[in-house]
């Protein structure tokens, strides 16, 4: 904020001056040039007995000024010069000497040691003092200091009273800043300065739109013309808020005053139209202009890299670097930026060691881009020497902001890189006091995303629990969000619903908050009231039908998912790849097979989407479901590529479900040519072998297991139940009600075999005899979860529940007969899809 001072008078008093034309050898006649010369006129003067004369003492104290010797100055000023309204001059000398050093301290420390001597402040030191104190935000001594200004009569004085307003805002304290403004309106002694003075500070304090109708009040109420620097201040708000046509209309006047010729309002405006997205009006006003510093070009590098034009940005950096225009942190760091934000992290990086070898030292703009680009490629080594340098040279002891935006940056690049240990240390090691918005919405984020959403959703409650709680914004909502719908976690989804409609600070009409509310509850098994989230949304995106789409294939209502594509193309939005892959997924999932081999066949066709890896291993899915296992591996035989590992691993598991052995072995040798061979294909092969009895073959599977180190995930179900959700493994007996979870899925068993059900012990993957196999199918952690659901939840209440793996054939099929001789709808999700039991039927139709 640039701050208008009263006309200093760089001479001193009259009294002052009249010693000059004295024939007395003076201090002044000597030619000074170095502090060593001054220090030897001082002591001649001593030997000769001036230093009495008060012109001499003035001219020494101008020369230790000029040499940056504050402290001879000061002692010869208190030592030698009584206390007065003229030689106050000298102590307003200092001060501004301090201040344009920079020095906001010295300042303020000056000012403290002229008022302990008796010496009384004027007009012209207030306005530097409070500069100074706007500088290092001192609220208490700026405040304090204005109680002396109204003490002492210049409250009146326009020029102290917009320091006064200037410091208010640098201070944050926006209201106070205003009451003064109001009292200089209302005297009638305000000018254009305090016009721009507080339009400055509206800006400076984000509460741009204030500032706009303040600009406007200044221009149209009161017909004052702005300068350049009120121009400055108003066109950065204009880009923040996108008022582009307000923005043109400063332009307009810009140019009929001749103010678009000055190279700081040029840039404003480069700035201005950039950030409103409107490229082609930066470009016009970058072209026009007569002189271009590195600011203008920074100003257009950023502009193209923000606006996803960065390959225009790039251009422009290399046409700098022709031009041989001296690249700065900004150029540097705006490329680094965009090559991050393309998820090009390894050129961020090659641009990063560029830097370095020019001699740029990066600031902190710079490695928060640097690390948003290590995020994106995983690169947690280079993230890591990141870190050191960061250690070394930009983080302080004292965190300020901008440390904390280095340390927020830190733990999203640990966090992505999957080293949520780190992340978390870092975290916690920062005070719960220090810690913003962004601190707790990456770690909450990393957690969601690459480790424990439980660890996710427990992070969130911290968050209120803290003394000023912090408020969650759009981003930190969507990340607890992504965390319910991993959990397939319903109630706790429900509530962060409910806390966005009550919270005025957060819109449930921001697009990716819409979106994240559509796939929770697709995801935690209320396909209906996403629905309801995406009718009620104001607009919506690619990834709003997408969304949708996926719930109801999800779900096996495959009549829905065609209707939500078809009123997708109605509404001019034209699928993509990632579409016809859902709707494909769909099919499959509801046994739709005919319906999806002919969309599958459009694709290309009628909608010019060459079908990818993906679409083809949906396909061989679709087909095996549908025991066409025939017409899965001619379909495989036809590829335009060479078979990937997933459209193998799609035919492996059809063969699993369909009991078709040589085939299986024949996918399974695919994989393993492929090099592409986990735990999850031995497990499909050895559940292949079981099914057919060839134990030794089960046996010899697992033995490869055991000598390659690959691990059989073991079978996980969580439910959720009355205090939370609570999690079981096969053959689980650590529950405090053990027993009691037994002994309900013992009686559950034994009705339920009245009634028809067969224990299905091929889904016992041992060589044991039948007896034994029962036992181990009872011991499935389905089952356990569902025991555990009935025994604690209400009559009536659904029970939700969801497993790691793809739901056991037995589990199925006794889950299927319980759901006839219990009241509650039976809601379980595995890692393929949805089955809802009711009456004695599952939603999936025996397509699962």
């Amino acid at each position: 904020m640039l701050l208008r001072f009263p006309p200093f008078n760089s001479k001193p008093p009259l009294h002052i001056l009249l010693y000059h034309s004295t024939t007395t050898t003076t201090i002044s006649k000597q030619q000074c040039k170095t502090l060593i010369q001054t220090k030897l006129l001082h002591q001649q003067n001593i030997v000769h007995g001036h230093i009495l004369n008060y012109t001499n003492i003035s001219s020494l104290i101008a020369n230790y000024i000029s040499f940056n010797s504050t402290k001879n100055a000061i002692l010869l000023l208190e030592k030698n010069i009584t206390p007065s309204d003229s030689s106050v001059y000298w102590w307003n000398q200092l001060i501004r000497h301090a201040l344009h050093l920079n020095l906001p301290h010295v300042v303020l420390r000056l000012f403290c040691r002229m008022k302990k001597l008796n010496w009384v402040p004027d007009h012209y030191t207030y306005p530097f003092v409070f500069k100074a104190c706007g500088e290092i935000s001192n609220f208490e001594l700026g405040g304090s200091i204005h109680g002396s200004v109204l003490r002492s009569g210049f409250d009146s004085n326009v020029f102290v009273c917009n320091a006064v307003v200037s410091m208010y805002g640098k201070c944050k304290a926006v209201v106070d800043a205003r009451k003064v403004f109001d009292e200089l309106c209302h005297r009638g002694i305000c000018d254009s300065v305090s016009w721009n003075s507080i339009v400055s500070v509206y800006s400076h304090c984000f509460v741009p739109n204030v500032a706009v109708s303040l600009f406007r009040e200044m221009t149209m109420g009161h017909g004052l013309l702005p300068e350049a620097v009120g121009v400055v201040n108003i066109l950065p708000v204009c880009g923040f808020l996108g008022l582009g046509l307000h923005g043109k209309q400063v332009h307009c006047f810009c140019v009929r005053t001749g103010l678009v010729d000055d190279v700081f309002v040029g840039n404003a405006l480069v700035d201005m139209y950039a950030k409103c997205g409107k490229m082609r009006d930066a470009d016009k006003v970058f072209e026009r202009m007569r002189f271009k510093d590195v600011v203008t070009w920074n100003a257009m590098v950023t502009g193209y890299s923000q606006n996803g034009r960065f390959e225009d940005a790039l251009s422009l950096f290399g046409k700098m670097r022709e031009e041989k225009i001296e690249l700065d942190v900004v150029t540097w760091s705006s490329v680094i930026a965009g090559y991050a934000q393309k998820g090009f992290g390894c050129e961020a990086m090659d641009v990063f060691r560029e830097m370095c070898g020019c001699g740029c030292r990066p600031n902190v703009v710079t490695l928060v881009s640097l690390l948003s680009g290590c995020a994106s490629v995983g690169a947690l080594l280079h993230g890591k020497e990141t870190h050191c340098y960061a250690i070394k040279f930009i983080l302080k002891e004292e965190h300020g902001h901008d440390d904390l935006m280095v340390i927020n940056a830190l733990i999203d690049m640990y966090a992505k890189c999957k080293s949520l240990e780190v992340a978390r240390v870092m975290f916690d090691e920062i005070c719960p006091k220090d810690r913003d918005v962004v601190t707790w919405t990456v770690m909450i984020g990393g957690y969601a995303q690459h480790g424990d959403a439980n660890h996710a959703l427990q992070l969130f409650s911290e968050m209120f629990k803290i003394d000023n709680c912090i408020v969650p914004n759009d981003f930190t909502i969507s990340c607890v969000l992504m965390a319910c719908a991993r959990l397939a976690s319903l109630r706790f989804g429900r509530q962060i619903h409910a806390y966005v409609l009550r919270r005025s600070r957060i819109d449930s009409d921001v697009l990716f908050v819409a979106n994240c509310l559509i796939d929770m509850y697709s995801k935690s098994g209320d396909v209906d009231t996403a629905q309801l989230v995406f009718d009620n949304m104001s607009k919506r995106n690619a990834v709003s039908w997408t969304s949708l789409l996926t719930g109801y294939g999800m779900h096996g209502r495959g009549e829905d998912a065609l209707r939500v594509f078809g009123e997708m193309r109605k509404a001019a939005l034209v699928p993509d790849g990632i579409t016809f892959l859902v709707v494909l997924y769909a099919c499959s999932h509801s046994g739709m097979a005919d319906r999806g081999i002919n969309l599958f066949y459009r694709m290309s066709k009628d909608f010019g989407i060459e079908p990818g890896a993906e679409h083809y291993a949906c396909m061989v899915d679709l087909l095996g479901r549908a025991g066409r296992l025939g017409d899965a591996m001619r379909l495989i035989n036809d590829m335009s590529m060479e078979p990937p590992p997933v459209v193998w691993v799609a035919l492996l598991s059809a063969c699993r479900i369909h009991s078709n052995v040589e085939l299986g072995e024949f996918a399974a040798k695919k994989l393993s040519e492929l090099e592409a061979v986990n735990d999850g294909t031995y497990t499909l092969l050895s559940n292949i072998y079981a099914n057919a009895s060839r134990w030794k073959d089960v046996a010899r599977i697992r033995y490869l297991m055991k000598r390659t180190g690959i691990k059989k995930r073991p079978g996980c179900s969580w439910v959720q139940g009355k205090k939370g959700t609570e999690t079981f493994y096969v053959g689980d007996r650590t529950h405090s009600q053990s027993q009691q979870i037994y002994e309900t899925l013992a009686d559950l068993i034994q009705r339920i075999k009245a009634i028809g059900y067969v224990p299905q012990t091929t889904f016992a993957l041992h060589d044991v005899d039948d007896e034994e196999k029962d036992d181990l199918l009872f011991e499935h952690s389905e089952k356990l979860a569902l025991a555990y659901a009935i025994l604690t939840l209400p009559p009536g209440a659904p029970i939700r529940i969801t497993k790691n793996l793809r739901i056991c054939g037995d589990c199925h099929s006794a889950i299927t007969y319980i759901s006839t001789i219990v009241e509650h709808e039976i809601i379980l999700r595995d890692s393929s899809r949805f089955h809802h039991f009711k009456n004695g039927s599952c939603s999936c139709k025996g397509y699962w």
